[in-house]
């Protein structure tokens, strides 16, 4: 299996941001992230997403320089317009700006409207767990429908998905789940090789629940399920409304204005421990959780109970000892873009 130093993909990936004229921190910023994501096991949102970005810089489609607008500020609550800049890099940005607030305010909420996509919602949370506060990231993109409310047949919403971090006394606890099974990345990674969902995460277009991914990109187009499926959807229904209430409706960046470009509308909201019971008791707790759950007697066919974020913080350390193993195709698919601009392809180990 072929393997990469984690670092010399960061150089890599944002030396081609950079060729391809992002300005300041940005092209360090998304590269970081997108190998965040790889590390951690996020394969469909990490580097595989980079080809595709970079298309939308040569487009225009993403800006590749300048700042968010500020549009409104309460001190603990903020509203910026991201004028379609890389959502990764803003992502990053309003979660530093958010905990630096929360640390006066107790609690700071960042609305973000017209960004571009913000990818793997997992790679950003230890921004803030590290520092020792808590974390919620809630996005969608008001110009893609792929998901159908439960027991509708026609879509209404993105996968939708929604994060928490929340430190403890080791290991962060680090949740990561969208509002539909699966995500459209994943259902078109599948398609492209031939292959089927693990369980009937989608429906047809005549509302039968199917493997087959398919029905997202064949007429008539069927949708995904939300989470619980066609049991018990209305939990990922739910939750649904939830993420493109906060993300969508503060931010006033929604599906009545039909957008028609890929991003997002973003909420991400920190809290500050030592604002309310402190620190300790805040970890002593979320410690006990833990403990409780990893004592809890796994089922048959489980080795262990796992926390969010467990394996993926595994996965994390040993490709930082061992190098990482990309997903098949990434590096073939940024060949095309390093001989564009220029960019060594990294070295394998």
């Amino acid at each position: 299996m072929t393997r990469y130093r984690p670092a010399d993909l960061v150089d890599f990936t944002a030396a081609l941001f950079a060729a391809a004229g992002m300005d300041g921190d940005k092209p360090a910023t998304v590269a970081e992230l997108l190998v965040e994501a790889d590390l951690m096991g996020h394969d469909t949102h990490g580097l595989n997403l980079a080809p595709n970005y970079l298309r939308e810089l040569e487009n225009g489609e993403m800006r590749a320089t300048g700042d968010p607008e500020v549009l409104s500020d309460h001190k603990a609550a903020l509203l910026w317009d991201a004028r379609r800049l890389s959502g990764v890099w803003i992502t990053a940005r309003a979660i530093d700006e958010a905990c630096n607030r929360a640390s006066d305010y107790g609690v700071a909420t960042v609305s973000v409207r017209e960004s571009h996509h913000i990818a793997c919602l997992a790679a950003y949370l230890t921004r803030a767990t590290n520092r020792g506060q808590v974390v919620l990231i809630a996005c969608s993109d008001p110009a893609v429908a792929t998901v159908a409310p439960h027991g509708g047949l026609d879509p209404v919403f993105t996968p939708d998905p929604f994060a928490a971090g929340f430190p403890t006394e080791g290991d962060p606890i680090l949740i990561d789940m969208s509002s539909s099974i699966t995500t459209n990345g994943m259902a078109g990674r599948l398609r492209g090789g031939g292959e089927h969902f693990p369980g009937k995460w989608a429906q047809d277009h005549a509302g039968n629940a199917t493997n087959d991914p398919r029905i997202l990109f064949d007429e008539p187009k069927g949708t995904l399920l939300p989470t619980g499926g066609h049991d018990h959807g209305h939990k990922g229904y739910g939750m649904a409304l939830i993420v493109e209430s906060l993300s969508q409706g503060l931010s006033g960046d929604g599906r009545s204005s039909k957008p028609s470009f890929w991003g997002a509308a973003i909420f991400i909201q920190v809290f500050e421990p030592d604002a309310f019971a402190g620190r300790v008791a805040f970890n002593r707790e979320t410690s006990e959780l833990v403990s409780l759950c990893h004592g809890s007697r796994p089922a048959v066919g489980i080795e262990k109970v796992r926390l969010p974020g467990e394996r993926a913080l595994a996965r994390k350390r040993d490709a930082m000892r061992n190098g990482l193993a990309l997903y098949p195709g990434i590096v073939d698919r940024l060949e095309p873009w390093a001989e564009k601009y220029g960019v060594p392809l990294p070295q394998t180990l």
